[in-house]
């Protein structure tokens, strides 16, 4: 098992930045994909960014170019630093990880914490 806490959401205007954190426990957090994906009001939950075991980022069209994903083994904790936010980001933002993942397939994350709200106003 692998316990997910998410932190760092808040409220931001456009254009300015957050910083989420994962916190994981459990068993060994490096050999796990990690992810984080988001479910705006009266949305789906979409795939936003994703890191694996070797460190190679994959990040949804939306959010390229604004939107760093890294991950800190030693601490067990995984990030999502979000610059340049925009009115449309506004979502419930979740951290997740599996082993045998399809990256941006949300139904193949073994594992997910309950979520940090962020607000972006315009």
């Amino acid at each position: 098992q692998v316990q997910l806490v998410e932190s760092g959401g808040g409220s931001v205007q456009a254009g300015g930045s957050l910083r989420l954190s994962c916190a994981a426990s459990g068993r060994t957090f490096s050999n796990y994909v990690m992810a984080w994906f988001r479910q705006g009001p009266g949305k789906e939950r979409e795939f936003v960014a994703a890191i694996n075991s070797g460190g190679r980022t994959y990040y949804a069209d939306s959010v390229k170019g604004r939107f760093t994903i890294a991950r800190d083994n030693a601490k067990n904790t995984g990030y999502l630093q979000m610059n340049n936010l925009k009115p449309e980001d506004t979502a419930v933002y979740y951290c997740s990880a599996g082993m045998w993942v399809t990256i941006t397939n949300l139904r193949t994350y073994n594992y997910w914490g309950q979520g940090t709200q962020v607000t972006v106003s315009s």
